[in-house]
């Protein structure tokens, strides 16, 4: 499906020059001469290349449309994550660098989303938002508020969060996977 260069959203997935895109970050910029275009930044999600292109409403770009389909993680082999089709239980094995950053908060049988484009997985989806368990809280500093101020905590699989000055260790807490941000207590 075509679309305007105005009208690209972060998020899209675009075919741009022979490859597949994903939109990261745009700004649409009206300067005082010329046409109006939409600076985007995007990710190449089969060698991983980063780029920024202007486009102006004129132009038209490709969106690609990517089947998804439903399989749970495994285990990790090496530098490979291992999944499993839910519906046929054929397993798959790829890089853990497809999921990038969010590959810490994979646990063993977490559902996850497999954006497949021409059969291939191109892109990993976990869950927006997990459950974690603190495992290391700073102390409380004397005249803190919880309104305020944030305090740094250590979750089981090692990724650091800021949290607010009442969680303690032991504390299960709701995390944005993709923000690396406290969402509240587990519940």
């Amino acid at each position: 499906m075509k679309i305007s260069g105005v009208d690209i959203r972060p998020g899209n997935i675009l075919e741009y020059e022979g490859g597949i895109w994903k939109v990261a970050k745009i700004q649409h910029t009206q300067p005082g001469k010329g046409g109006a275009y939409m600076q985007v930044e995007m990710k190449n999600l089969q060698d991983g290349r980063k780029t920024n292109v202007r486009f102006r409403s004129a132009d038209t770009v490709e969106k690609v449309r990517l089947d998804t389909r439903e399989y749970q993680y495994l285990y990790a082999e090496a530098d490979m994550l291992v999944f499993m089709d839910k519906e046929s239980y054929e397993q798959i094995n790829l890089p853990s660098d497809l999921l990038g950053d969010a590959a810490e908060f994979l646990e063993d049988g977490m559902d996850v989303q497999l954006e497949l484009w021409e059969e291939k997985p191109i892109s990993v989806q976990l869950p927006d938002q997990v459950e974690a368990t603190i495992v290391e809280a700073d102390a409380v500093v004397k005249g803190q508020t919880a309104s305020s101020s944030y305090k740094p905590a250590m979750l089981e699989n090692g990724v650091r969060v800021m949290v607010p000055p009442h969680i303690e260790s032991g504390t299960r807490i709701v995390v944005d996977v993709y923000e690396r941000t406290y969402v509240g207590k587990a519940g």
